[in-house]
């Protein structure tokens, strides 16, 4: 949690912050307002703006309660007196200022909001993807000016990060995962491994082992609840001549 990994992106190589309690090099000295607006508006402490491979769009979803409980677990963490490093980004894209604009048109404001249509297990489903597991920051192409299209939520980028692509993870049947069951969704989450019996590289193998094996088995099924109810989305991220499984 002391930062430094860099992430490669269209823009510039950005740099993970130092998250643990120290007090001049981490976010020891936050409060917990400060860390609600870091993680819903995109603000530091001082009022300056975060760039949003921060992914605050998404993580504002969270509830108040989810994000004290995100804090108190991180302030639990041993304090570490590295200092972060510069973002590699060029200029215009390093400059702060600027992203008030790009909130403007980016970031929508509130936390979820449950679909009274929809069951307990999916509402469940769509929180943990869209907020705390922020599925849609990788999975979902972005614009010229990095802000995520809409009208094609989950539908895979040929831009994600670090380079990698991102597969459609929508329930199209040739281009996305239309042909998973739901117990193959939930076994992906919890073991890495696809319906074909080959594993996932990269990031996604990663978000994998640190994060979604560690849930329990109801959030792992309502996640794919969630994801299988998506509106099919025709995008295909590989070439003609590859199945949409090898995207993974």
């Amino acid at each position: 949690m002391a930062g430094g990994r860099g992430i490669q992106t269209p823009f510039g190589i950005f740099y993970g912050s130092n998250i643990t309690p120290h007090p001049e090099a981490g976010i020891g000295g936050w409060s917990d307002e400060d860390f609600v607006r870091a993680m819903t508006l995109g603000e530091a402490p001082d009022g300056s703006h975060y760039f949003p491979v921060f992914p605050y769009t998404s993580f504002r979803l969270m509830t108040e309660t989810d994000l004290l409980h995100l804090k108190d677990y991180l302030f639990s963490l041993p304090a570490s007196p590295k200092v972060n490093r510069e973002h590699e980004v060029p200029f215009p894209f390093n400059l702060r200022p600027p992203l008030f604009f790009w909130k403007l048109m980016f970031l929508e404001k509130g936390s979820f909001e449950k679909d009274p249509s929809k069951s307990e297990l999916w509402n469940r489903g769509a929180y943990l993807s869209n907020a705390l597991a922020h599925c849609g920051e990788c999975h979902t192409p972005r614009n010229l000016l990095g802000g995520l299209k809409a009208s094609m939520h989950y539908a895979g980028s040929r831009e994600g990060p670090e380079g990698e692509l991102a597969p459609n993870i929508t329930p199209d049947q040739e281009t996305g995962i239309g042909a998973w069951s739901k117990q193959d969704l939930q076994w992906l989450l919890e073991t890495g491994m696809k319906p074909d019996a080959d594993n996932v590289q990269g990031l996604m193998a990663e978000a994998i082992d640190d994060g979604y094996s560690h849930l329990p088995p109801e959030d792992l099924k309502a996640m794919a609840e969630y994801l299988v109810s998506l509106p099919p989305i025709k995008n295909r991220v590989i070439s003609e001549n590859q199945d949409s499984e090898q995207d993974w």
